[in-house]
């Protein structure tokens, strides 16, 4: 941070100073786009028990009771009468069925556990790029807010020299084309001021929009995010630890288990069912209970061709997750090489911007010490006040740049994690 606006600006002990950490913490608890990943997250997590529901028993039991119009009652030789039909019919029945060979199953359960993973990694995505869209709106805040220091010290400048100049016109000792260029600057660097806070208001309240944050608080600037080395291969890493990158190989992976389970379902199945069953009414064999066990295989030779049409889609999605998957990584390393050279790029301009606003500082100083002396013109120390105005804006913009250029290297590389 500039150490000269550091001693003009103070900050009331009343407004509470949000930091970069207490952002990304308020972020991850109350952002309602993360709210929602994590919803759906949940939800996907049940994939694998819907799954093996298919593979485990089925239990069913049911009563009815009918009144029927007439009773029925037939006499057998050895066994008396027996009520076929009694008007009163009550009657219970338990049934279980269970698969014991189904090989479409197999690679369902399988595929539900993949799907559970894109989803983790997914929702891990969406929880980064929410988070990195935090961290960018707090830079700009927080710049805009280093623009303002730089606006209130510029215009005590104007406002200083203003004054200067109308004692020096009342004296006599400089023209009236001096006195108005003073106030021509004052009433500019007022106007700079009111739109650096206009630009401050607005940056914050889309900061305070992600973070579902109310009342008044101050930032403070957080210093240029630290980024990996030359010597470190960022594109491997990217490609390690991105879970976009991550979630579509494992999407590939899900995919051919889907054309798998097209290719099981040419296979036969075998089940098991058994039933128990009580009435009141014995029927022709005089017992009130029955009960039956059943082992059943199923085959389907033809079903109209619905698999061949099924494994073709299917087909279909693993060139397709193939193609996602090598987008991917293309696009993982396209960012990664980019956001490197924006990086380096703008950590030069800082570089320049901070050599030309130590410049511009020197400069001011001595013109105007030279114009006190009188030997500098008042044109000379409006140009020089003009020029640091311009350096010091100059510097926050390439320090904002630089700061979001080494947020996307990281992201880009898969290390902007921000975790708890």
């Amino acid at each position: 941070m500039i150490a000269l606006l550091a001693l003009t600006w103070t900050v009331s002990t009343a407004t509470p100073v949000l930091t970069l950490d207490e952002a990304l913490q308020a972020a991850r608890q109350t952002n309602l786009d993360i709210q929602v990943a994590r919803a759906r997250l949940e939800q996907s997590r049940l994939l694998t028990n819907r799954a093996w529901a298919g593979y485990l028993p089925t239990i069913t039991v049911g009563g009815s009771y009918t009144r029927n119009s007439a009773e029925s009652v037939v006499s057998l030789p050895g066994f008396g009468e027996i009520v076929i039909q009694p008007y009163d019919q009550f009657a219970a029945r338990a049934e279980v069925r269970q698969a014991i060979i189904a090989p479409s199953l197999w690679p369902a359960i399988r595929n539900a556990g993949i799907s559970e993973e894109v989803a983790e990694l997914s929702t891990e995505n969406v929880r980064r790029e929410v988070l990195f869209g935090v961290a960018q709106a707090y830079f700009g805040a927080a710049s805009y807010q280093e623009a303002i220091r730089a606006s209130e010290f510029l215009l005590e400048v104007n406002k200083a020299r203003e004054a200067d100049t109308q004692k020096r016109f009342d004296a006599g000792t400089v023209t009236k084309v001096a006195l108005l260029r003073a106030q021509l600057d004052r009433a500019r660097a007022e106007q700079d001021l009111v739109r650096a806070r206009n630009s401050y208001a607005s940056a914050k309240l889309a900061l305070s929009t992600l973070l579902q944050r109310e009342g008044d608080f101050t930032l403070e600037l957080p210093p240029v995010p630290q980024v990996p080395s030359q010597d470190v291969d960022l594109v491997k890493q990217a490609l390690e630890q991105r879970p976009d990158v991550a979630a579509a190989r494992r999407s590939l992976d899900l995919a051919v288990g889907r054309r798998t389970g097209a290719w099981f379902a040419y296979a036969p199945t075998v089940g098991f069912s058994g039933f128990y069953q009580i009435s009141n009414a014995g029927g022709f064999a005089g017992q009130n209970d029955i009960w039956a066990l059943t082992l059943s295989a199923q085959w389907t030779l033809w079903d109209g061709g619905l698999r061949e049409i099924t494994l073709r889609e299917e087909s279909a999605r693993v060139a397709e997750a193939t193609a996602l998957q090598k987008q991917a990584e293309l696009r993982a390393t396209e960012e990664v090489s980019r956001s490197r050279l924006d990086f380096e790029s703008a950590k030069a301009n800082l570089s320049k911007a901070e050599e030309t606003l130590a410049l511009a500082r020197e400069t001011q100083r001595l013109t105007e010490i030279s114009f006190k002396a009188g030997v500098a013109t008042y044109l000379e120390v409006a140009d020089a006040n003009s020029a640091l105005t311009n350096a010091e804006v100059g510097a926050i913009a390439e320090r904002l740049q630089t700061s979001l250029a080494a947020l996307r290297l990281l992201r880009a590389a898969g290390l902007f994690t921000a975790n708890d």
